[in-house]
């Protein structure tokens, strides 16, 4: 026979442990080069099977503040160990490299100021968007009259 939950005793666990402070179950796990520290809390008197896992940003006004994609995956818990800094370090690297490159292969390949073979478009459009108007179809609906008289 399965054991029966106690609701009493439920409410009476999580109204205990809403009062301990939360600062004392909290544990730093690591920063970011932003400054933003990550944080896990141990869980004690809790049906939660994985520890709550959060982050503290250093200007808590903003709110569209980027997130390095290792301690996102950590947070999401898509992984089970926190990045290490050698591993931060390395891939803030290689994204600069890459962004270096890009910038490269973007001042390579433009073309240069040849506007000479520029296609030259008229001003003057007579159908909306450049649609193609056929010859047989430029009349077509003007001669529509509704079957109802209230429809003029």
């Amino acid at each position: 026979m399965a054991k029966e939950r106690g609701v009493l005793k439920i409410i009476w666990n999580s109204f205990v442990s809403s009062l301990k402070p939360r600062f004392a179950r909290r544990k730093l796990i690591g920063e970011d080069y932003f400054g933003t520290k990550y944080y896990e809390e141990d869980i004690r008197y809790s049906a939660r099977k994985r520890p709550p896992r959060y982050f503290i940003p250093v200007n808590k006004e903003d709110f569209e503040q980027e997130l390095p994609a290792e301690w996102e995956a950590w947070l999401r818990y898509r992984r089970k160990e926190p990045p290490t800094r050698e591993e931060i370090e390395a891939n803030y690297q290689l994204a600069i490299t890459k962004k270096e490159n890009a910038a490269k292969l973007l001042n390579e390949n433009r073309p240069k100021n040849d506007t000479t073979n520029l296609p030259t478009s008229s001003t003057t459009q007579t159908t909306p968007g450049n649609f193609p108007v056929y010859e047989d179809m430029k009349g077509f609906g003007s001669d529509y009259k509704p079957k109802d008289s209230y429809k003029k």
